[in-house]
């Protein structure tokens, strides 16, 4: 009986601490703008901020990292999203380099600190997947994507806040490295389970 409370014991800490780690190993950090950065859109990039961001998944734990220089990032109401109001931020940074960490799921809205910036396009809709919502997502076609993930800046396509709602986004790597991480937690537990019987 002491042996078999022994093996349990060992399970559960095998398990568990495999279980951290997919957790830890499934963030990624989203890098907003590529080598231009959180910038006013110009008119010649290769999509928006909102395009690019229909096309990833994103998580609790992943965060964002915004390049900037002589601007701020808002974190605003959808409101004030959609009227690129600057007057009333539930978070302002103006450090040059931020990192915003994604601690809840739901949507998530940033503009520029400059309202013409804003009116401009250079603005973003994050929705940030619920946990359960990540594994019953229908299959897209994202290309593959790298643990830093780069963004482009552009206009808006003219007719405001409809443009910016692009319907769910489709699957990236998040998605398969979450399956895999859950593979790896199933084939140590399986491991663990003939262990036991022995």
């Amino acid at each position: 009986m002491a042996l078999f409370r022994f093996n349990a014991l060992i399970f559960s800490l095998v398990f568990t601490s495999i279980f951290a780690t997919t957790i830890f190993v499934s963030s990624f950090q989203f890098e907003i703008g590529g080598e231009i950065g959180w910038s006013k859109p110009i008119g010649n990039e290769s999509e928006t901020y909102n395009e690019w961001a229909a096309k990833n998944r994103f998580h609790i734990g992943d965060s964002l990292y915004f390049k900037y220089k002589d601007d701020s990032v808002l974190e605003v109401t959808p409101a004030d999203y959609l009227n690129c109001n600057t007057s009333n931020p539930i978070s302002k940074f103006e450090d040059g380099e931020t990192v915003f960490k994604f601690n809840r799921s739901g949507f998530f809205y940033f503009i520029s600190g400059h309202k013409n910036h804003c009116k401009s396009g250079q603005r973003l809709i994050i929705r940030l997947m619920h946990p359960f919502e990540s594994e019953t997502a229908s299959p897209g076609t994202a290309p593959a994507m790298a643990p830093t993930v780069a963004a482009g800046g552009g206009d808006d396509g003219g007719d405001g806040w409809a443009s910016d709602f692009l319907g769910p986004p489709a699957i990236n790597s998040t998605i398969t490295l979450s399956v895999f991480s859950y593979f790896v937690t199933a084939l140590g537990g399986v491991i663990v389970f003939f262990y036991l019987l022995m």
